[in-house]
């Protein structure tokens, strides 16, 4: 019997944490909008896509599942929807082709897995996943990452499934500025992004992020998005994801930063993602948004542009979808 009190403190803890594992997800489609650009018909579209993530990705949650399962199967919806830069709606490089990258990190063990400059990976974020789960490597690219795939069973399919005439027709506008401008290619800043963060009820926070890169893109650039600490990062108190002009997301290192400042300077992740974001970033020159959550279920969705496509299902329960910055 004089075990009892300590089975019953341990107990009593137990409760506690489960109690305090609310799910919480967070998800984002870029912060590249425009406003003048956002018709009422694009509008309702990019909403019901966001809602339909939303829902995937709770729906693991609710059930206890993983927090890296609910952020992959929210990503796959916006990857294979046509109105954001990731998957099927990847923008085109100036050679006409589609090249994608992705990242996804687990908080509680810090694993981490992501690929870049791919082509026919259907869903880059499966890829990602099955790298660090199924490999010794972190991050695979352009054909090594195709032969992996085939090998983990990851989906391929040609080409052609990433042409949509709203990309292709982004590039050729693109192509005819530079000539015009006799610009250097790459100066032109694009956020087409999408990516997702997520507490479970077990208190795991992970972190994923997925992106066509930049329209006209040569010499195989590669963004933030795929390169862990810098558009993509979660340990056990902190998961960002990224997205923005990504040259500056890497030199701040930002989704590392914020979660640095959350961990080392206690500084609330509200506070940590707008520092980064409206501070860090434009003084090198750069913009864009992030999203950030904690691992108490707290989360920001801080950006300095017109908008940044976002939704979120809190710890009520209640999902909420935003666009522009009210």
């Amino acid at each position: 019997m004089r075990f009892r009190p300590l089975f019953l403190v341990g107990c009593l803890l137990f409760a506690l944490t489960a109690e305090a594992a609310v799910p919480v997800l967070v998800i984002h489609g870029g912060a590249g909008v425009v406003k003048s650009e956002l018709t009422p018909e694009k509008e309702k579209l990019v909403r019901a896509d966001l809602q339909r993530a939303l829902e995937a990705g709770y729906g693991v949650l609710k059930s206890g599942g993983s927090s890296l399962d609910a952020v992959g199967k929210a990503i796959v919806v916006l990857e294979d929807s046509p109105r954001f830069n990731a998957g099927k709606g990847a923008v085109f490089t100036h050679d006409g082709k589609n090249e994608l990258d992705a990242a996804i990190m687990d908080g509680a063990t810090l694993r981490a897995g992501a690929i870049a400059a791919v082509h026919r990976v259907k869903n880059p974020i499966l890829l990602a996943r099955a790298v660090m789960e199924k490999s010794e490597h972190v991050f695979l690219v352009g054909d090594g990452a195709e032969v992996f795939a085939r090998t983990a069973g990851i989906e391929l399919v040609d080409p052609k499934y990433f042409y949509t005439e709203e990309r292709w027709q982004a590039l050729q506008s693109a192509l005819r500025e530079e000539r015009k401008k006799k610009a250097e290619p790459g100066k032109t800043p694009h956020h087409g992004t999408v990516g997702a963060v997520a507490l479970d009820t077990q208190g795991r926070l992970a972190a994923g992020t997925s992106t066509g890169g930049m329209t006209n893109k040569r010499w195989g650039r590669v963004g933030d998005s795929p390169i862990i600490g810098a558009g993509t990062y979660a340990d056990a108190r902190c998961a960002v994801s990224a997205t923005g002009w990504g040259e500056y997301y890497i030199r701040a290192t930002a989704a590392r930063d914020i979660c640095a400042r959350v961990e080392y300077a206690k500084t609330p992740v509200a506070d940590a993602a707008r520092q980064v974001v409206m501070d860090v970033i434009p003084k090198l020159g750069g913009d864009g948004g992030v999203i950030a959550l904690d691992s108490d279920g707290n989360f920001a969705t801080p950006f300095n542009t017109d908008g940044m496509y976002r939704g979120w299902v809190d710890k009520d329960g209640k999902v909420h979808v935003a666009i522009l910055g009210n």
